[in-house]
Order: structure tokens, then C-alpha cells, then sequence
């Protein structure tokens, strides 16, 4: 099964050295030296890694033939695949493979299908899911434990407890509209009042 481990980003210093998008959570294993990676375009590899290093939080990588920096320009947002056994499991039981979270059905804890996992999307601060609706539209989800109840490869369902506003904004649109509503029936009610006292007197 192949796996999107990695993006390659901008060139680094003058001998052939790139920055790389991970997209795997296991970029020691998929990216060490010596591994050989098939590429999206397919014409641009496969690339071998030579080398790896960690600068200022971002993967270095230098691969096998690319010597300066207009070689490693050429190579900027080339994808980096692995052919993964779709047996393996990764290490922690709450650890899990892109490949595994793929096409599993996204739902609310009552049972409302909120739509299916077409893509992850491995970020610095965290991983998210680019969820496809029924209606054709994207919502993205962040895989955290706060909003991601559970997880079960067995039903392929995906259990989220979203925060209003993250899967329609209408939700968060209608709460304040309400509110304000709210407010303004007051403002109306207190008009009122004020012109029954004129009557009055």
C-alpha cells in the first residue's frame, strides 16, 4: 500500500539539502537514511535519503545525487512515498497509520454522519482531518483528543464531539443571532412600556 510520508519544501544552503512537509508520524522509520522513496510525479524519482537532520524544529534532508541547491530546488513540492505493508500496525495501540484512517466514516456520538476521511493533513501544531460531507463540501477536523472520541477500524467509524462552529458555522451564527434577538425584544418590550405610560397620562 503506498503512503504519502512527505512533501518536499524549499531548498536549504547550497549542497542539495531540502526542507520536508512530514506527513507520516513515524519520519524516523519512513525517512532514515538509506530509504527509498517513490515520488509524486513518478518521473522525479525514486529518491534515496542520504542524509537527516532536526533545524529549528523542521526535517533536513539530502537525498542521493542532488549536490547543490538548483538540483534541490527541482525538487520542490514533490511528493515522497512508501510502500507500507497494509498489515502493519504501528507501535501504540492509539497510534494509528494514515492508510487505517482513510475513507472511515466520521460521526457524532448520537449517530449523524457527519461525512468520510479523504485526507490527513500532518501540520506542526497538529494533524487534521479533511472530512468530504455528503453535500461535496470539506470540513477539516483536528485530531485531538478533546474533539476525536474514538476510533474503531473494526466499524470504520470515526466518533467526534465537535465544538458549535466547527462543522457549520451557521450553528455559531445562530446562537449569536439569537442572542441578539434576545436583545432586541428587550429594546421593543421597553419601547413599548414607555409609550403605554405616555397614553396614560
Amino acid at each position: 500500500m503506498e503512503l504519502v510520508v512527505a512533501r518536499i519544501g524549499r531548498a536549504h544552503g547550497i549542497k542539495g539539502e531540502v526542507t520536508v512537509e512530514v506527513r507520516t508520524d513515524e519520519p524516523e522509520l519512513r525517512l532514515s537514511p538509506g530509504a527509498v522513496l517513490r515520488t509524486e510525479p513518478a518521473s522525479a524519482g525514486p529518491l534515496t535519503v542520504e542524509t537527516g537532520r532536526v533545524h529549528s524544529g523542521r526535517l533536513m534532508l539530502r537525498f542521493a545525487g542532488v549536490k547543490d541547491r538548483t538540483g534541490a530546488e527541482a525538487l520542490r513540492n514533490i511528493l515522497l512515498i512508501a510502500d507500507v505493508d497494509p498489515a502493519e500496525l504501528p507501535a501504540e495501540d492509539d497510534e494509528y497509520y494514515d492508510h487505517q484512517l482513510m475513507d472511515l466514516d466520521v460521526v457524532l456520538e448520537d449517530g449523524t454522519v457527519i461525512g468520510r476521511i479523504t485526507e490527513i493533513s500532518h501540520l506542526p501544531s497538529q494533524d487534521l482531518f479533511i472530512v468530504e460531507r455528503p453535500d461535496g463540501t470539506e470540513v477539516m477536523i483536528p485530531f485531538v483528543e478533546e474533539i476525536v472520541a474514538g476510533i474503531d477500524l473494526d466499524e470504520q467509524r470515526c466518533v467526534i464531539t465537535p465544538p458549535p462552529g466547527l462543522i457549520d458555522e451557521r450553528e455559531a451564527i445562530v446562537v449569536s443571532t439569537r442572542d441578539g434577538d434576545g436583545d432586541a425584544n428587550e429594546d421593543a418590550n421597553e419601547d413599548e412600556d414607555e409609550d403605554g405610560e405616555g397614553e396614560g397620562a
